[in-house]
């Protein structure tokens, strides 16, 4: 090996295969479970919480999407080749969650139910009084 050729990554073909169906199972189940919890979340009717349902709903959204995209990025890293197209890997999905998450953030904190939320645990102004 040259001092110009990055390390391979010497994993063998059958064990990448075995980590590319361990990824597809732990999705499927994933899946199936954010399925049953989005289902829970709709049958919740919205009570004395006004709004909140549509919170839970775009955070279990936000939750299934981030976990999507996880499950997207083990599937490209058990495709590298070297220890530099992990690291590249490595950074662009770390750097675009951290873009993601902080969209979610702002998306959340825009939901009316937030708002009063936030809201509702401000302390009170207090008033001056000439005691």
């Amino acid at each position: 090996m040259t001092a110009s050729m990055p390390p391979r990554l010497a994993i063998p073909n059958e064990m990448r295969i075995v980590a590319e169906r361990s990824v597809e199972l732990a999705k499927l189940a994933l899946n199936n479970y954010l399925r049953a919890t989005y289902q829970a979340v709709s049958a919740i009717g919205d009570g004395d919480f006004s709004g909140a349902p549509d919170i839970n709903k775009k955070a279990i959204n936000f939750a299934e999407r981030n976990v999507l995209s996880a499950f997207e990025f083990a599937q490209r890293i058990i495709q590298a080749q070297d220890v530099p197209e992990v690291v590249g890997l490595l950074t662009e999905f770390v750097q675009s969650q951290m873009q993601i998450l902080t969209e979610q953030a702002k998306d959340l904190g825009e939901t009316p139910a937030s708002k009063r939320t936030l809201n509702s645990q401000r302390p009170p102004k207090r008033s001056r009084s000439s005691s």
